[in-house]
């Protein structure tokens, strides 16, 4: 990876939190007109599966050996980063309010920074620890300090299950590739977490209903399809796919802080489309992220210029671990939270 692909990296990882943070917005009205959460995030995720088949087709190309190399960095991007995440996030649910199960599913940033310090034994920079003391306290904000309180540790075990799924999504997303696309990954991950979650419904171990009936969208009266195709082509196909591009940039460490801003720009398209106001307390919050990204994005433009000719690879003990790794060959997630 070169210094010049960091900033390139950022854009892509804000491409992705803006397009998650629309999937409070757009899943909503699904939700309100009878969609089991279930439902609505096994079509959200088969569907974008769907849409971004042809492109990932088109990446490899006939490449089928690079999607049998990378068979378990699909597996583990359906099965844990989109099935698992959304299981525990729902299942926290039933216990805990949303505002505190985001919170701790959002929490997913710290974890990695706390498995590379633990299993390198390695103490993050001054500035690592600087940006997630700033990121967390302004997520708290953000998502509300309500979110702080006495709850079912049942429901805060599912939501740390979630926010580890969460990480995963991250180190995943990071791994080399192999030679299979960012594309390629995200969409045949869609189907198979999509996959996985439907035949889960369709057991009856989960609630699995939908509604074909029309609903309100931005004040007016739609087909049902059309906040589906909505949610499936901008908060999922757009979001997965940007999101791996980005982790396979910046590494699963930086990729994840960034991530945070799905819950600033969650606020907003909620505040745009669905009218609810953003408080003083909010936009502070939002500037404790930034702030925080920032440090622990400076930390990672310092290593990459201490340890990169022009076309030199990071080497992977200034990172810390294989886990924060970037891909050196650059080819390659509730109302907030129907989302990784």
């Amino acid at each position: 990876m070169k210094l010049a692909s960091i900033p390139g990296g950022l854009v892509v990882a804000v491409i992705a939190a803006v397009s998650f943070g629309t999937s409070g917005a757009l899943a909503k009205p699904m939700l309100e007109a009878g969609w089991s959460p279930t439902a609505a995030v096994t079509a959200r995720a088969l569907t974008a599966g769907i849409v971004l088949l042809p492109l990932a087709l088109y990446s490899l190309r006939g490449r089928w050996a690079a999607l049998w190399l990378g068979r378990w960095r699909v597996l583990g991007m359906g099965i844990i980063g989109v099935a698992c995440t959304q299981l525990a996030y729902f299942a926290a649910l039933q216990t805990i309010p949303v505002s505190t199960a985001l919170l701790i599913e959002f929490l997913a940033p710290l974890i990695l920074v706390g498995f590379v310090w633990a299993t390198t034994r390695r103490m993050p920079r001054r500035t690592v620890l600087l940006g997630s003391a700033l990121a967390v306290s302004g997520l708290v904000l953000v998502i509300g300090p309500g979110a702080i309180q006495a709850v079912d540790p049942v429901g805060v075990l599912f939501a740390f299950g979630a926010a580890i799924a969460c990480a995963v999504f991250f180190v995943v997303a990071a791994r080399p590739a192999h030679g299979l696309p960012p594309i390629a990954l995200a969409a045949f991950g869609l189907l198979v977490g999509g996959g996985a979650l439907g035949l889960l419904g369709l057991t009856g171990l989960l609630s699995f209903t939908a509604s074909f009936a029309d609903l309100s969208l931005l004040g007016m009266l739609t087909p049902w399809w059309v906040p589906l195709v909505a949610l499936a082509v901008i908060s999922t196909a757009i979001a997965y796919a940007a999101g791996i591009t980005a982790a396979g940039v910046l590494g699963s460490r930086l990729a994840s802080f960034v991530g945070l801003l799905e819950v600033i720009f969650a606020s907003l398209f909620a505040w745009l489309l669905l009218g609810e106001m953003l408080t003083p307390l909010q936009l502070l919050g939002g500037l404790l992220i930034l702030g925080g990204i920032a440090a622990v994005g400076e930390e990672r433009v310092e290593l990459a210029a201490e340890s990169l000719l022009p076309d030199e690879p990071l080497v992977h003990e200034q990172l810390y671990h294989e886990v924060d790794q970037p891909e050196s060959s650059g080819d390659g997630r509730g109302i907030h939270s129907v989302n990784r």
